[in-house]
């Protein structure tokens, strides 16, 4: 297992409690003298409101919501740390907050709900569409997370999860340039999947509408095949496309020959004879927080040619804030109503192209790269 020089959880920490968070409310206007209060405030204000009360279409013109998206989460399904709850989300979400400003000029706002109820969620949401241009779900555990956010579909604003199609949008630009390494057609190449929900299913769809026509999903129970009879609707559903030969077994069965390992499950649950059962020079995105799957160092000494993971501090980070900002910031500037799947594949292929020459080390931009969301955002504009 690799060990980190620093401590980063212990300078979190000590760093959040002395900023108490990451986020807060800065004016666009000034409000110095009496009439600047008398325009930003009261009286002038009111004329204002009746002006949206005439046509609410002006919200988008007269206030900010045309560059606000609700980050909202239930804090069901937090990071790889589980059910932790609102509270303990909410550092998460002011983490998305930073970066959606930090990197697309966008405000976000986290909204962290004391409830898992799906009905209650949506409805929620619903309640809060006047005050936002789009909705970030974050968080939200599976198989709910998808029916909250097919329900939310028709409220004219794009409403994105991005543990989904933020995740989705990573692998793929990832997987775009490992397969150039190492030689690949997506068409030809075997996929395995650990974890069978939000991000492995989303991920499995987009690979599969970029091309990829062999893919196994792993759960923790074992193989997603026809012989299993505890499976979801959803899980079932994916049947009609993936796992072939339906294959049978656990994780170790999944790798055996397999050219690509995309891990959205669990800490250290991969080892090395794993990885060296798989087909030659094998691509390993062990993509699991903050312990991924297999550490780098071991994935590459079993063979792995090309290794990613989803954390910041080592190289080929597939990570969803390469996508989010530069999506939203597309999905607001064209007034798209919804995130479609051509926006999503516009998306991963810009991502992808700006890593010109791709290497093993380098198969995707630096997550801080102010280009990368610029190049999102004109990808999913032009798409949309």
């Amino acid at each position: 297992m690799s060990t980190e020089s620093r401590d980063y959880g212990k300078e979190a920490v000590v760093r959040h409690r002395e900023t108490r968070g990451k986020v807060s409310i800065a004016p666009k206007m000034k409000v110095e003298t009496l009439d600047d209060l008398s325009i930003a405030y009261t009286p002038g204000v009111a004329t204002v409101c009746m002006t949206i009360h005439a046509d609410k279409s002006e919200s988008y013109h007269l206030t900010n919501r045309a560059n606000t998206v609700a980050v909202v989460t239930d804090g069901s399904a937090v990071l790889g740390l589980g059910n932790i709850g609102p509270e303990a989300a909410m550092p998460v979400m002011e983490g998305k907050s930073i970066l959606f400003k930090e990197l697309a000029g966008i405000d976000a706002l986290p909204i962290c709900l004391a409830t898992q109820d799906t009905n209650e969620i949506v409805q929620i949401v619903r309640a809060l569409t006047p005050s936002f241009g789009g909705v970030n779900l974050e968080d939200i555990a599976a198989p709910r997370c998808f029916d909250i956010e097919d329900a939310l579909q028709d409220l004219g604003i794009p409403v994105f999860h991005d543990d989904q199609h933020g995740t989705s949008i990573a692998v793929l630009a990832g997987v775009i340039n490992a397969l150039l390494v190492t030689g690949r057609k997506i068409e030809d190449t075997k996929f395995v999947f650990a974890g069978a929900g939000a991000g492995g299913i989303a991920s499995t769809k987009l690979l599969m509408d970029h091309g990829a026509k062999h893919i196994i999903l792993v759960d923790s129970v074992g193989i997603i095949s026809r012989d299993r009879t505890d499976l979801t609707a959803i899980k079932s559903s994916m049947l009609v496309s993936t796992n072939p030969d339906n294959l049978s077994g656990g994780i170790a069965e999944a790798m055996r020959g397999a050219d690509v390992f995309i891990g959205l499950a669990a800490g250290d649950m991969v080892t090395p004879e794993m990885v060296s059962s798989m087909a030659k020079d094998p691509i390993v995105f062990a993509m699991a927080n903050p312990i991924p799957e297999i550490w780098p160092d071991l994935a590459a000494n079993a063979g792995a040619a090309v290794v990613g993971t989803g954390r910041s501090d080592f190289p080929n980070q597939v990570n969803n804030s390469l996508v989010f900002p530069g999506v939203f910031r597309g999905a607001l500037d064209s007034h798209a109503t919804r995130v479609t799947t051509e926006m999503k594949l516009a998306a991963a292929s810009a991502i992808a192209g700006l890593v010109k020459e791709p290497t093993p080390g380098n198969v995707l931009p630096w997550s801080l790269d102010r280009e990368v969301s610029k190049a999102v955002a004109k990808a999913v504009s032009e798409a949309a």
